[in-house]
């Protein structure tokens, strides 16, 4: 069977529960679909951070942001 031919098979045997079955099969449907939802995300993260590109900005030389001039007021050690 294909997808689609699955999916028409369950639907016709759905149609012919009582409610409270439907409702069963409904919250196991999105149980099922939270867990693919928690495996894409797992997948994709494990992806982003075992690509090496993703930490290139660690490597980058930062401008400075300030200078002296920036400062209002300076402080000296005393001693």
């Amino acid at each position: 069977m294909n997808k689609h031919q699955i999916i028409e098979h369950t639907i016709t045997v759905i149609n012919k529960l009582p409610e409270e079955k439907i409702k069963a099969i409904s919250d196991f449907a999105d149980f099922i679909y939270s867990k693919y939802e928690e495996e894409i995300l797992s997948e994709g993260i494990q992806k982003l951070a075992n690509d090496p590109v993703t930490y290139d900005f660690l490597n980058k030389e930062d401008e400075d942001l300030y200078t002296l001039s920036d400062l209002k007021e300076t402080y000296r050690a005393k001693g």
